[in-house]
């Protein structure tokens, strides 16, 4: 695939604004990547743009992740749990998600990402127990939500975030910038999961990958400084997290049925 120097510059600026929103909220940074990709810079394809956005979240959230384990701010056990069972749950996904109409399956994206949204919104005054760890008691809980949030994951191509945050406090009853912190390794994970299932079917493009990357990082740490003195008013962060999925979330139904039905 070509694209301009005004497309790339253009991927560079959302590249920016997906290491702000990991960096912030954990998740989020994978919701604004393929929109992103598809509708600002004009990736004319929707498998192309989810196979990109793969490896190009999971890389800024890796660099994020330095940021938040600095902070004592991941859950190394519940992380590694909660990913491990994903990275399968991811594989399955991706491999079925290849299958789909890309057109179909923003529109499912999309439905997806309201739900979450709603969820979280509901939950937003929820502080969460910060001495939270994974035992023998809730292994098999966390287990089985990284599989099937992994699952969904490589299924739309995403990093999950937004779906791996509520995962763990569900699973755990963590604080949510632990979770924010803690779901920074699955991001990765999965994400790269994915983007090497993608990569096997050509739907990675490398340079624009690179160039989010690059904004990302700058991004990244302004996001995570953000975090931190959010996370001291109750629900701010949680309120915030809910509104960026639903204004997302319908902005891409409006663009994905709207082409569905020329």
């Amino acid at each position: 695939m070509y694209l301009d120097p005004i497309q790339y510059g253009l991927g560079a600026l959302s590249g920016g604004l997906v290491g702000f929103t990991l960096g912030m909220f954990g998740g989020g940074g994978s919701i604004l990547a393929v929109p992103l990709m598809v509708y600002v810079v004009g990736v004319p394809s929707a498998h192309l743009a989810i196979g990109t956005s793969a490896f190009a979240v999971a890389a800024n959230a890796s660099a994020n992740l330095i940021g938040h384990a600095r902070a004592g701010n991941v859950k190394w056990r519940c992380a590694g749990v909660f990913s491990v069972a994903g990275v399968a749950g991811a594989y399955v996904g991706s491999t079925i998600g290849k299958m789909i109409d890309g057109q179909k399956l923003l529109v499912f994206f999309a439905l997806l990402m309201l739900a979450v949204g709603f969820l979280m919104f509901r939950k937003r005054g929820s502080e969460g127990n910060p001495g939270a760890q994974c035992s023998r008691e809730n292994a098999s809980k966390v287990a089985g939500i990284g599989g099937l949030t992994g699952m969904f994951s490589g299924f739309f191509g995403i990093g999950g975030g937004f779906l791996i945050v509520p995962g763990l406090i569900a699973s755990t009853g963590m604080p949510i910038l632990y979770a924010i912190g803690s779901s920074l390794v699955a991001v990765t994970a999965f994400g790269l999961t994915t983007a090497a299932n993608y990569a096997i079917s050509g739907y990675v493009d490398w340079l624009l990958a690179a160039i989010f990357i690059g904004g990302g990082v700058g991004g990244g740490l302004v996001g995570a400084m953000a975090a931190r003195r959010l996370s001291v008013r109750k629900g701010m962060l949680n309120s915030l997290f809910a509104a960026l999925v639903l204004v997302v979330a319908g902005y891409m139904l409006y663009r994905s049925v709207g082409q569905m039905t020329i």
